[in-house]
């Protein structure tokens, strides 16, 4: 599989904010989100081919006992069952993060579904030629809905605007998911955006008994790779 990066790092959202990893990204995706903040793994994926050997030794290496497979989207990555099961027998704690967009049956002990909001279409993108098909994958809630039935999960949304509310609630009640389980994270690279947005998602969160997240990494290390 494509390998974009492999790096030791602490793990910088959801419900396990602060907790060392090792963080495998792999290169690709089906998604084209206006946003993305990897666009080395979706609007021009990079990376190196590895082998699932070379990827456990790093692991050893630098183990912290976490490893967080990400993206691009590792759901679509040929070796992924077989990566997460090598990681498991290895006595690894799995977070998967996925658009949630396409099934694989992985081993994970955290499935981090994050569905991707209205406001994630790349319509000024590229002449807006990547709209049409973004739209039409961005959200597959029979997708969805099994992942968050076999696995433990997180429910982690990247939120713009209050607006995006409705879509999300309309979402979680959709597929049934424990609010305790819902995460709402600030979308934006720049700890001061982040900042301000965070003021008015917090109390969002109070008020619907969500989760807050931070971007830890970006907050302490920038928007950087590697982090």
């Amino acid at each position: 599989m494509n390998i974009a990066e492999l790096f030791q790092s602490i793990q910088g959202e959801g419900m396990l904010a602060g907790t060392p990893s090792v963080f495998i990204r792999t290169s690709g995706c089906n998604l084209r989100c206006h946003w993305c903040d990897t666009p080395y793994t979706s609007w021009a994926p990079e990376g190196e081919p590895m082998a699932i050997g070379p990827i456990l030794d790093y692991v050893r290496a630098n183990d912290t006992g976490y490893v967080v497979v990400t993206g691009g989207e590792p759901m679509i990555a040929p070796e992924i069952v077989a990566l997460t099961q090598a990681l498991r027998r290895a006595g690894q704690h799995v977070t998967v993060e996925t658009a949630g967009t396409v099934y694989a049956p992985v081993a994970c002990d955290l499935m981090s579904a994050s569905p991707k909001l209205a406001h994630s279409t790349p319509y000024q993108r590229d002449g807006g030629r990547w709209a049409v098909a973004h739209e039409r994958l961005r959200l597959q809630p029979e997708v969805l809905a099994r992942l968050i039935g076999e696995y433990e999960y997180q429910l982690k949304f990247v939120v713009a605007a209050p607006e995006d509310l409705d879509e999300i609630l309309g979402l979680v009640a959709r597929l049934g998911a424990r609010r305790e389980r819902v995460v709402l994270m600030a979308e934006g690279t720049e700890p001061e955006l982040l900042r301000r947005r965070g003021v008015w998602l917090v109390e969002i969160c109070r008020r619907e008994r969500f989760r807050f997240s931070p971007r830890l990494h970006i907050e302490l290390f920038g928007n950087r790779r590697g982090v």
